[in-house]
């Protein structure tokens, strides 16, 4: 192993003082950098108009939420796309669904999905690379969309107040980490049963006993999800009707909609049709090319669910599936990497608000491509696109996003994104069906091609 490998001696590192040294621009840089941290010091000053929070297309949508300290960004964004769907239908001006009754299921079907995954690679070696993957996985928080349809199909949805966050369901790490250590107990049992050829019948046992614990410890650290509940809520008036004498209508009037299931809920009050969407994603890479499908590899939660599926298109197309969804008035569900260029007091992500190239005398530029085989970039963050700003040609200019960090950054929790930024760094948009051409209608018929469970297209699903 490295067997040309060549160390790093002084006669190197010497030329490189020198020639630090020797250059004016990086002394000027020292300066800088001495009382300035990195990012600040390289920010320019942005273009007109790509601040400003107006935009030529723009939704309607409610104050923003708050993930706080977990990697539930999937299914907030969903969440905060389905609660809109409701808003319209009964007139309620705020409302959240509840995202920690999503989170519990989503928590207990990964808990089976895992230990499932171990009894099916149980004949692998330990050092297996698709086990690992898996092992090193673990219990963490985060999801791709065809998951989160597989929970709403099966589990339906709720309103917050029917099940509300609680401290570890606003901060799951603690939880996460004990859950987990349960979960690789059981798979250390599991395959020491499989070496001393225990029936599957004596496997599953191991399996529930394991999962009879997962769920306990999430009853007691998230509350128990209710089997009914009774949906509470003010409708607006409507608008036109604002001026009306009756003082019942301006202040909104009272329903109360007894004894619902969260499926009835799911399929009743949101439009529940999430079937009708499809998941496309921007991955220039060799290995996949455009107008092809793809699945992940051991990466889902809800056994016996649809499987991850995305088709691959060029920007511009998933571009224009976007526009063309916040035409119609529907916000977007979409995965980014947010790492890179970001500025989170002001709620910007802008390539080019950033000069580091000046700075250092040096070039840092990845393509697209590069970045996600070489594992620079990658999908960490799920939002919904609300807005954009499309120019003379209607071509997008900067887009506003809807975060789930809370109201304090941007313009009260909403962000902006520059259209280069979008290019760069937006991998995944969901739109429905029905707005695709022929030719991207064909390409999702198709049968997915595999991907590994480490490939970059799947990282969403792993977020802590």
């Amino acid at each position: 192993m490295l067997e040309n490998a060549r160390a790093l001696d002084e006669k190197l590192t010497e030329k490189f003082r020198d020639r630090y040294a020797k250059s004016k621009l990086l002394k000027a840089a020292t300066n800088v950098l001495y009382t300035n941290e990195l990012s600040k010091a390289v920010m320019v000053m942005p273009q007109k108009g790509n601040t400003t929070h107006h935009f030529s297309i723009e939704i309607d949508t409610m104050s923003v939420t708050n993930q706080k300290s977990s990697g539930r960004c999937w299914l907030f964004a969903a969440l905060n796309l389905l609660r809109e769907q409701v808003s319209k239908k009964h007139n309620i001006k705020e409302f959240e669904l509840s995202q920690n009754y999503a989170a519990f299921w989503d928590k207990y079907e990964k808990a089976n999905w895992f230990l499932e995954c171990v009894i099916d690679l149980a004949d692998r070696e330990i050092d297996d690379r698709t086990l690992c993957n898996i092992l090193s996985t673990g219990m963490q928080d985060g999801g791709q969309w065809d998951m989160l349809v597989n929970l709403f199909e099966k589990y339906g949805v709720v309103p917050q107040e029917a099940m509300p966050e609680t401290a570890n369901s606003s901060a799951t790490k603690s939880l996460n980490t004990i859950m987990e250590a349960r979960l690789i107990r059981c798979a250390v049992a599991l395959r020491d049963a499989f070496e001393k050829n225990f029936t599957s019948v004596e496997l599953l046992e191991i399996k529930e006993d394991a999962l009879s614990d997962i769920y306990s410890m999430l009853c007691a650290a998230f509350g128990v999800p209710p089997k009914t509940f009774d949906f509470e809520y003010k409708s607006e008036p409507e608008k036109g009707n604002e001026c009306a004498k009756d003082s019942l209508i301006k202040e909104g009037e009272y329903h109360i909609h007894k004894n619902l299931t969260p499926i009835e809920f799911y399929r009743n009050y949101t439009d529940g049709n999430l079937s009708e969407y499809a998941s496309f994603i921007n991955s220039p890479t060799i290995d996949k090319p455009y107008y092809k499908t793809y699945t992940v590899d051991y990466i889902g939660n809800v056994v016996g669910g649809n499987p991850i599926f995305y088709l691959n298109l060029p920007m511009d197309e998933l571009e224009d599936l976007a526009i063309r969804e916040l035409k119609e008035g529907n916000p977007v569900w979409f995965g980014s990497d947010v790492s890179y260029f970001g500025v989170r007091d002001s709620g910007i992500w802008d390539d080019g608000m950033f000069d580091y190239e000046t700075l250092f005398d040096m070039e840092f530029e990845l393509t697209k491509d590069q970045g996600l085989d070489y594992r620079y970039s990658a999908m960490n963050h799920a939002m919904l696109l609300t807005g954009v700003t499309l120019d003379e040609n209607d071509k997008p200019v900067k887009w506003k996003v809807e975060n789930s960090w809370g109201d304090k950054s941007g313009e009260k929790g909403y962000y902006i994104m520059s259209e280069s930024w979008f290019k760069k760094y937006v991998y995944q948009v969901v739109a429905r069906r029905g707005l695709l051409n022929d030719k991207q209608k064909e390409a999702l018929t198709k049968a997915p091609i595999h991907l590994a469970p480490w490939d970059p297209m799947g990282t969403l699903a792993s977020v802590n």
